[in-house]
């Protein structure tokens, strides 16, 4: 017999694989539109859709709070005709979507309808709704915790998501309307065993709010339970994430069936969209975060009974800046080489029965409940997040793991070991190794707003508010008066201002003050001590730092430990949270009297926020006080802000946090003719 003649053994037949996404948005519909059909036409089977910080947090672009934010860590879609440009060609009702969006998940989601209603003249409204498929992110409470894209005051945000879960369960089947998002309780520094408990006890008072409700019948709850989806984070220590999984899955199954009462096992599946950790991406030999990308790839794929049901990865140039399109398609082939590839797919979970794999679950799923018990004595996740335990909690522990890299305790290759590197190809030409987001893009979504305002029936739309206004005043479901007011042409921000003057503004606690810093401090942090005391005692008094945030970016991670460190090291911190306009910044550096302001800011606005508290420093006397930065800030920019009168630019690659304090002490004394 000849080669030619041998039989081909048959393989395994596969499993389907997960959907694959490509989180992207930027600088303007059209330019994300042509991004997203592009992504399609290579493979990727679902999309993910970044919005940029003034669509999440309810403000249009011609806001004061949206100057330098308009198209840079997302797309804006301020009113109904972007969500149109957004969509041109992509027929909604055969997508899957999934929206990072959650304060304004009601309104973009109606937005979201109302498009592919439009797309399908020849469908009622109902029968359009039925075909939809995706997800919109929605999880309030970790917005509370660690990304900052909150608005409204926790019960109220509750209301909006409950009102949602109960429309899409009767008018839209297929749509997961929230993501229970514990990805980014990790990226804040959270432990595995935080990111189960917190991350479930968030599901547990969205169903309780859901059933409290009274909006979907006791025979329809396992439906509600079914539609509730989770996204999570996956780091580089993939045995334990792999085990985190199936941690999710067997708490899940418990809580549902034990709490619940949820009889349907598929009701009761932990169903879960995944994009492994961006935290652990390193600027320092970026070229290793392809490797890394992979290992926490696999902590969610390589267990089929706890497989991610979509994956979205990042790209190996994200500590950098915003990724370009041939960094996503490199990205989007190593899900696809995985899938298709290797023979992954072929087997039933390779876990079952391993010793190892099991005693790791029943400790993570013992730390996890015990934490959970902990969380619902104090009344359940909206009054930890209220008193702050949760979030002091997490900046703690956040605290602790920065400790150990600046220990070497935890190693980062090409960080804090093996720092030896040859030229890379890759960042040969920094600048261009990422993309820049249009610097036109805030003028077009202005011009876009006044062109959508002049042509839309202002009576009409100012009914629609009037009506929305009148039912949050009362306990209608709110998605039929959002819907309604999409429809008439309302904009992102006057939805938002609406519901604002009803239910007011939050602010969440900083999780600062009772945060737990260094114990012990080494001898670089005894020596950083004696130079802020002795510096203070030369200006009359203890050192005061400012840490701020200026614009819309909430992540405030870095912030955070910034202010945690400076107060081992000795300064007195005023700290005030999140959001803060370049006005309020420089109020509060004059009225403190401060020795020196560090402002972060990670969504790339620094080029426009930095020069604004420069100048309102100096129109108030106060320009004599240095000014830091830190973020993610390309080279020419932080070669820019130098010749501004910064002071000194911290990136990723800056991960010694002492060392970082006794720059501060340098800024000052240079500041103050000391040295």
């Amino acid at each position: 017999m000849t080669e030619k003649d041998r039989p081909l053994l048959a393989r395994p037949e596969k499993d389907r694989p997960w959907v694959m996404r490509t989180y992207a948005g930027h600088s303007t519909a059209q330019a994300s539109n042509e991004l997203y059909r592009n992504n399609l036409s290579k493979g990727q089977t679902g999309l993910s859709v970044a919005f940029d910080l003034p669509t999440q947090t309810g403000y249009d672009p011609d806001s004061v709070m949206s100057t330098g934010e308009v198209g840079k860590v997302g797309v804006p879609v301020p009113h109904l005709g972007e969500m149109r440009h957004l969509f041109a060609d992509i027929p909604l009702t055969s997508m899957n979507t999934s929206m990072t969006i959650n304060a304004t998940a009601m309104w973009l989601l109606a937005m979201y309808q109302v498009v592919a209603e439009e797309q399908n003249p020849d469908l009622t409204p109902e029968e359009v709704a039925a075909q939809l498929a995706g997800t919109t992110q929605n999880d309030i409470i970790k917005e509370y915790l660690s990304r900052g894209t909150y608005v409204f005051p926790p019960e109220h945000s509750l209301r909006l998501i409950s009102d949602m879960i109960a429309y899409t369960v009767h008018q839209i089947p297929k749509w997961n309307p929230i993501n229970i998002c514990s990805y980014h309780l990790q990226e804040a520094g959270a432990t595995p065993t935080q990111e189960l408990a917190y991350a479930l006890c968030t599901a547990i008072a969205v169903l309780d709010q859901v059933k409290e409700s009274g909006q979907v019948a006791d025979e329809d709850f396992e439906k509600v339970v079914g539609r509730i989806s989770f996204f999570v984070n996956a780091g580089v220590r993939f045995i334990e994430e792999t085990c985190k999984m199936r941690a999710f899955v067997e708490l899940w199954d418990e809580i549902t069936r034990e709490r619940y009462g949820v009889q349907d096992p598929k009701m009761r599946r932990f169903r879960y969209g995944v994009q492994v950790n961006s935290l652990g991406l390193t600027e320092a030999q970026p070229e290793n975060n392809v490797q890394r990308i992979v290992l926490e790839m696999l902590g969610v794929t390589l267990s089929k009974n706890a497989r991610a049901r979509a994956v979205q990865l990042p790209a190996w140039n994200e500590a950098l800046g915003l990724p370009r399109p041939w960094d996503q398609q490199w990205s989007l082939r190593l899900q696809q080489v995985l899938a298709f590839e290797s023979d992954l797919l072929e087997y039933d979970d390779i876990f079952d029965g391993s010793t190892v794999i099991e005693a790791k679950v029943a400790e993570l799923v013992a730390g996890a409940k015990a934490e959970i018990d902990r969380v619902q004595a104090m009344g359940g996740a909206i009054a930890a997040v209220e008193s702050g335990y949760m979030k002091e909690e997490r900046v703690s522990a956040h605290a602790a793991r920065r400790a150990r890299i600046e220990e070497g305790q935890e190693v980062i290759v090409g960080v804090n070991r093996y720092e030896t590197t040859e030229p890379s190809p890759l960042t040969s030409d920094l600048d261009g190794a990422i993309m820049t987001a249009d610097p036109r893009a805030e003028q077009s979504a202005r011009d876009s707003v006044e062109a959508w305002k002049a042509q839309r029936d202002e009576q009409e739309v100012a009914a629609a508010l009037a009506a929305l206004a009148e039912a949050a005043q009362g306990d209608e479901n709110l998605m039929g008066p959002t819907l309604a007011a999409a429809r008439a042409g309302a904009t992102t921000g006057e939805w938002a201002g609406t519901l604002r003057e009803v239910f007011g503004e939050f602010r969440a606690p900083t999780g600062v003050s009772g945060a737990v810093g260094v114990a012990e401090a080494g001898t670089e942090l005894t020596a950083v001590r004696e130079r802020v005391r002795a510096t203070g005692d030369e200006l009359g008094g203890r050192l005061r730092l400012l840490v701020g945030k200026p614009g819309l970016d909430g992540h405030s991670n870095g912030a955070e430990q910034v202010a945690v460190r400076a107060r081992d090291a000795g300064f007195e911190v005023v700290y005030q949270g999140i959001r803060l306009t370049p006005q309020q910044i420089v109020s509060a550096a004059v009225a403190e009297d401060v020795h020196c302001v560090g402002l972060s800011i990670l969504s790339g606005s620094h080029m426009e926020l930095v020069p604004a508290i420069l100048a309102g420093l100096r129109e108030a006397g106060a320009g004599d006080i240095p000014v830091i930065v830190g973020g993610i800030i390309p080279d020419s920019d932080a070669r820019r802000l130098a010749e501004l009168g910064v002071g000194a630019v911290y990136t990723p690659k800056d991960f010694g946090l002492t060392e970082i304090m006794g720059g501060i002490v340098d800024a000052i004394r240079a500041a103050n003719d000391l040295d």
